[in-house]
């Protein structure tokens, strides 16, 4: 009777649909997916490569792109390789320990990556904006406390998820509509009161406005300041250096607001068209970083093409 009443709380199993509605053409959507994630395998470990082996790329924006590209290879290797095995092989089934692990870290290097980008555009702000403080704003120090902040705050405000999971009743429904895990859409499969993920899901997209604000005003000061420059010159150089940094931003916020906005609001919009966003979400901007990053950021595009020259 006492594994009974686990069994109703915790299923041993969830199984995941992979694209609703779309299930006939797996094997033909496996293939950009793939393609995605073996380029984001390959840009964000060449920029990795670059600023680790050549020690003049030692500057904070370098340090936090590093930090980005490392986010980047843990969040489509902790959901590409399961959207492969669904569309390949049919391995729907994943245990719930698994599952509500998936979840966590989705989430929370998702988290990771908004605080990189808020951290990156401070950088910028701080490099346009007061230029001669620089170093003494940026110490190592100071990094090292961003860094710290870009880890531990979404893991924090991601953790309590885990427990609002593990307390939901689920009784038949364990067929998740999705190619991965994610916190509601665990939680509309529980039979018990789901008002509190609800709320609590509100609270963590927040986080992520907060930081698109912040970005924002940070954005308004550095427009002002570059529009000050004397030079043409001075003023395009710089509006290039910010260019990459929009680029990535706009390719992390505008699928995942869409994606927020039909999870709640699109209830018009086709259920195959929401998972599929959700899913190009965590695909693209990983595979597309290290591609900006690598032609708009001299020193990394020298160091590249140098490689293959050399070779």
């Amino acid at each position: 009777m006492i594994h009974l009443n686990r069994s109703l709380f915790h299923p041993v199993t969830f199984f995941l649909i992979g694209i609703p509605g779309m299930e006939e053409v797996h094997a033909w959507i496996s293939l950009p997916f793939c393609s995605f994630y073996l380029v984001a395998l390959l840009g964000n470990a060449t920029i990795l490569l670059v600023i680790k082996a050549e020690k003049t790329l030692r500057e904070p924006m370098f340090y936090f792109l590093a930090i980005l590209s490392s986010v980047d290879l843990a969040v489509s290797t902790n959901s590409v390789p399961r959207m492969l095995g669904i569309f390949w092989f049919d391995a729907h089934e994943i245990n719930f320990g698994a599952c509500v692990a998936q979840m966590f870290l989705i989430h929370a290097f998702t988290g990771m990556e908004a605080e990189v980008l808020l951290a990156m555009a401070f950088d910028r702000y701080v490099a346009i904006c007061v230029p001669l403080r620089y170093t003494t704003i940026l110490t190592p120090r100071v990094l090292i406390g961003i860094s710290m902040c870009i880890v531990i705050r979404p893991v924090l405000v991601i953790l309590p998820i885990i427990y609002l999971i593990y307390r939901l009743p689920f009784c038949q429904a364990r067929i998740i509509a999705h190619s991965y895990c994610e916190h509601m859409g665990i939680a509309k499969l529980s039979c018990g009161n789901i008002r509190i993920n609800a709320i609590y899901g509100l609270f963590v997209v927040s986080f992520f406005v907060l930081n698109l604000v912040l970005i924002g005003i940070s954005y308004v000061y550095i427009l002002r300041a570059v529009f000050q420059l004397p030079s043409q010159d001075a003023r395009l150089k710089a509006l290039s250096t910010c260019g990459s940094h929009v680029g990535v931003i706009c390719f992390f916020y505008i699928p995942s607001v869409f994606s927020f906005l039909t999870h709640r609001f699109g209830h018009n919009i086709p259920h195959y068209i929401h998972i599929l966003i959700a899913n190009l979400y965590l695909v693209i901007p990983p595979s597309l970083n290290p591609i900006i990053y690598g032609v708009r950021t001299k020193q990394i595009r020298e160091q590249v093409v140098g490689a293959f020259t050399k070779r």
